[in-house]
């Protein structure tokens, strides 16, 4: 179990729903703050800001290396600086933020993208740190968020196990002591078919933590199904209208679909229970309508049980079916009325 203030996080829990802002604020602080409002409707625990500038992320080179070529991606043909800086979120926007999402009771933190962001995240003493994909082989940025001893959630897109260990081992080594990872698939939008949410329990096993999911897939399908694989924290992307556009806004999620993720979550999470092999109490109440067997017919005192007189029908209060073919050619031991519930002394052993 994690304790972020005051919220546990862990398999005894709801899902730990985080709505991931990213640049859907389409630099607005306005819409920005919508943005928060809406989200605390929804009833999602934290709202996640990513912090960095253009400067701290790339460099202003038009290069082909900072180009996206790529046919299939969102932004192809951007430069990655333009890119980034159409993307980030203000610093001086940060601390109201922060306080809108304390006023509404969202836990409010950030994911940072290099150790300037360490430092002015800590100056508005976030609670916890996200770790994105993208910069989980960044060792020194992982040493300076543990080092803060704050827990961490972090991303495993594209990683491989020993990229994972490394990540992992260097934040424990540097006084991180609690560590949530979330498997992830760095595509935008994601394939539900590339999601491998079967990673989730083998990741757990793994590495002796908890984890969750990070779903970049259409819809809310994907996020479901991984409660059932045992991942307690889930992130999604956050717009208030996927029309407005936005860097993120086309694998974004609306204030309706939200809302309908916490509770569809929350609902798989209730259904996972214990193992259990006895009727429930609520299923008490209706082993009555199981079959049983009763009179058919009115039967005397030493009349012989046939297929004629007695049946298997509902409801469930008399002798149980399996005793059927036993009581056929019985006798009666006293007169029986039709509808009567058989039982054990009615029957001539």
């Amino acid at each position: 179990m994690m304790k972020i203030e005051q919220t546990k996080i862990g398999k005894t829990s709801s899902p730990f729903i985080v709505a991931e802002m990213s640049g859907n604020h389409n630099q607005s602080l306005e819409k920005a703050l919508a943005i928060v409002e809406a989200a605390a409707k929804t009833g999602v625990d934290a709202l996640k800001l990513q912090t960095y500038t253009a400067d701290t992320i790339t460099i202003n080179s038009t290069n082909k290396d900072f180009q996206i070529t790529d046919k299939n991606s969102l932004w192809q043909g951007q430069i990655l600086y333009n890119l980034y800086k159409k993307a980030h979120t203000p610093w001086e926007w940060h601390k109201k933020i922060f306080e809108r999402c304390k006023e509404l009771g969202l836990i409010c933190f950030s994911t940072p993208f290099d150790e300037t962001a360490v430092d002015f995240l800590e100056a508005l003493n976030v609670p916890c740190y996200k770790l994105a994909s993208f910069e989980i082989t960044h060792i020194p940025l992982i040493k300076k968020i543990a080092q803060t001893k704050k827990p961490i959630i972090m991303s495993t897109g594209m990683a491989t196990i020993s990229e994972i260990e490394e990540a992992v081992t260097t934040a424990q080594t540097n006084g991180c002591k609690d560590i949530i990872l979330l498997k992830c698939t760095s595509s935008y939008p994601a394939p539900p078919e590339e999601a491998n949410l079967r990673t989730i329990p083998h990741m757990k096993d793994l590495f002796k933590c908890q984890v969750g999911l990070s779903d970049h897939t259409l819809g809310i399908g994907t996020s479901v199904a991984s409660i059932a694989l045992g991942a307690t924290v889930i992130e999604k992307h956050f717009t208030l209208s996927r029309s407005e556009g936005g860097v993120d806004s086309v694998f974004s999620i609306e204030p309706h679909e939200m809302k309908t993720l916490v509770e569809e979550t929350n609902r798989a999470w209730k259904s996972l229970g214990i193992v259990n092999y006895k009727p429930t109490l609520k299923e008490k109440k209706s082993l009555k309508f199981r079959r049983s067997i009763y009179a058919s017919k009115e039967i005397k005192q030493g009349e012989v049980f046939s297929q004629d007189n007695i049946k298997i029908i509902r409801p469930g209060y008399g002798l149980a079916p399996k005793h059927f073919e036993k009581i056929l050619k019985q006798k009666s031991t006293c007169n029986i009325k039709q509808g009567t519930a058989l039982k054990e002394n009615m029957v001539q052993n």
